[in-house]
């Protein structure tokens, strides 16, 4: 819910950083070799971590006078291994994730491979300044003097 407000806002308010431009921070861990590495990917990039091939989608993150939040959406695909022959061809990419990871709850969208774990760390975006202005107030109630309610058994008897 809160991801899709921030994207209408960010489609409909001045100062925000267009989706193409946000840079989100992934990091991938290989649970054989305890090899890390740290990717910046802009949304539509990807990376290529063991036999991993890592895509961003888009990334959103709250802005400064929110609750921090920060989510990407993320595109993992897994290179399967084959027999090495001469007439292999290229290898045959998996998709083994595709959804929102976000950055202040690993743990509630993780990819689950027994290999690797992949995970969001940052989104970089720029907002405007300051928090919008609140919405207006309610107008105040009219202090002009309310018509008279009829009283309902009077009206009905002069029908």
């Amino acid at each position: 819910m809160i991801l899709l407000a921030l994207a209408v806002a960010a489609a409909v308010a001045p100062g925000v950083t267009p989706v193409g431009e946000r840079v989100a921070v992934v990091a991938a861990l290989n649970k054989r070799n305890g090899q890390v590495q740290q990717f910046s990917l802009k949304p539509g990039e990807t990376a290529t971590f063991g036999a991993l091939t890592i895509r961003i989608r888009t990334c959103e993150t709250a802005p400064p006078w929110e609750a921090r939040q920060t989510a990407a959406f993320v595109q993992i695909d897994e290179a399967e291994a084959r027999a090495r022959t001469a007439t292999a061809g290229p290898p045959v990419l998996k998709r083994i994730f595709s959804g929102w990871m976000f950055a202040e709850s690993p743990s509630l969208n993780p990819l689950t491979s027994g290999l690797y774990d992949v995970w969001v760390k940052s989104c970089t975006m720029r907002f405007p300044e300051a928090a919008p202005e609140a919405a207006a107030p309610k107008p105040a109630r009219s202090k002009a003097p309310k018509s008279p309610v009829p009283d309902t058994a009077a009206a009905n008897a002069t029908l």
